[in-house]
């Protein structure tokens, strides 16, 4: 008998096929993950049971098991509120803009250093973008603050040397919304530029060889390998930003916002903050914060799926 065919070895072959299929990973593994996993469970999913409120009349001295019920009170009165659907316009306008330029800027950006032939030069300049994305917008609302203050440094140089009259950027509604895309871009698109440098630098080199063989300039070699090389991983960034379309980010808004321009810079996640914690309106505030998680969510799956389908991206 063929030893290859043999029962012995087929079954020996079986037992080890099933034994790598259920192999078990070592309890010191899942020991080292248990603290991620508590406090996931602890900070994340305890405090969801919170969501009731949004459909009670919640009272402080009631607590959630004594306050009464509602229904969907506050979610009738969120959509016939005028308020609500400027501040959701905001957000839009806010996350759009950003998702876009985030796009554009790093993708562009990425493409100009990849033409850097000297390494030292192209490290020190990916190192002086990259760094402001480690800064906190406590940090950096306090800069803006002084540098585009109406006796800042920015408007003293348009007065001074442009003879411009001073520009109020944080206090005029739509300068604010200038400021608020531009600031966020240029705060990020060094880290976003990561992405698209990881990519260029797994373009086969054989590919350009080839093209400068056929006497492809570099602008040639630009337009037909490096841009169609990038469009999958530009697919993906896209449509897994889609999940933040209703995150206009909370930290920069409210560092830098104020009450004279609420009306155009206002966002969904500041008038949640200001109509919970400092009104005390906790269940309106519930009730639009569960509204923007139930949309983010849905658009989550729906770009996991697009980048799956158009990029072959998964996790799992």
């Amino acid at each position: 008998m063929d030893p290859i065919t043999s029962p012995d070895v087929k079954l020996t072959a079986v037992r080890g096929a099933k034994k790598r299929k259920g192999y078990s990973v070592p309890w010191i593994l899942h020991l080292m993950v248990l603290p991620a996993v508590l406090s996931v469970f602890v900070f994340s999913y305890i405090p969801m049971t919170g969501v009731v409120m949004a459909f009670q009349d919640y009272k402080a001295s009631l607590g959630i098991t004594g306050s009464p019920f509602v229904g969907l009170k506050h979610f009738q009165y969120m959509f016939e509120n005028d308020y609500f659907m400027k501040i959701t316009l905001n957000t839009l306008l806010f996350a759009c803009s950003k998702i876009i330029l985030n796009l554009i800027v790093p993708f562009g950006f990425a493409l100009l250093l990849n033409e850097v032939r000297n390494m030292g030069f192209k490290r020190s300049i990916q190192t002086l973008v990259y760094l402001p994305h480690f800064l906190s917008w406590v940090t950096l609302g306090g800069i803006l603050i002084d540098l585009l203050a109406q006796t800042g440094i920015i408007n003293q140089l348009l007065t001074n040397v442009f003879g411009i009259k001073p520009v109020f950027f944080l206090g005029d509604g739509t300068w604010f919304r200038l400021t608020i895309i531009f600031s966020d871009v240029w705060k990020e698109f060094g880290f976003n530029t990561i992405i698209f440098l990881a990519a260029l630098a797994g373009i086969n080199p054989a590919l350009y060889e080839a093209a400068e063989v056929d006497g492809a300039t570099r602008l040639k070699q630009t337009i037909h390998i490096t841009i169609p090389s990038l469009i999958p991983i530009l697919i993906v960034v896209a449509t897994l930003a889609l999940g933040n379309v209703l995150n206009a980010n909370f930290d920069q808004v409210f560092n830098l916002y104020s009450p004279m321009i609420y009306q155009q810079g206002d966002i969904i996640d500041t008038f949640v903050y200001r109509e919970g914690l400092l009104s005390g309106q906790f269940s309106f505030a519930t009730a639009v914060s569960l509204f923007k998680s139930m949309i983010s969510l849905i658009l989550i799956v729906v770009s996991y799926r697009l980048a799956y389908k158009f990029a072959g991206y998964r996790i799992f």
